[in-house]
């Protein structure tokens, strides 16, 4: 099942605290980036997270979940109401994640 175009513009909305948050269509799904880097995605109409430790302690207990098969586990975001909360969790998520790799010209 691919996620609605409503789903991504209620959670772009969620996080609309947040400059310089961008997505990408990619079959059907939607994948998240915050600041140039990918912080997630939407994928059957459910928020899902990278599992980066900061995330993993301020949730607690998280539910992991695949986006697709054979993907790894990524985590369910299943409270989407808090902006405030969701925000912080990304600007903390995104000091942890990994630059972009440059591709290379040829």
């Amino acid at each position: 099942m691919a996620s609605s175009k409503e789903y991504l513009d209620f959670i772009l909305e969620q996080l609309s605290e947040l400059e310089e948050m961008s997505y990408r269509p990619m079959m059907g799904e939607y994948i998240l980036y915050y600041r140039g880097k990918i912080i997630g995605g939407i994928y059957d109409n459910r928020l899902l997270l990278k599992p980066v430790k900061v995330v993993m302690d301020q949730l607690g207990q998280t539910r992991l979940e695949r986006p697709y098969e054979g993907a790894k586990e990524m985590i369910l975001i299943e409270d989407t109401e808090d902006k405030s909360f969701l925000a912080r969790l990304i600007k903390e998520m995104y000091e942890v994640l990994p630059a972009p790799k440059v591709k290379k010209k040829e």
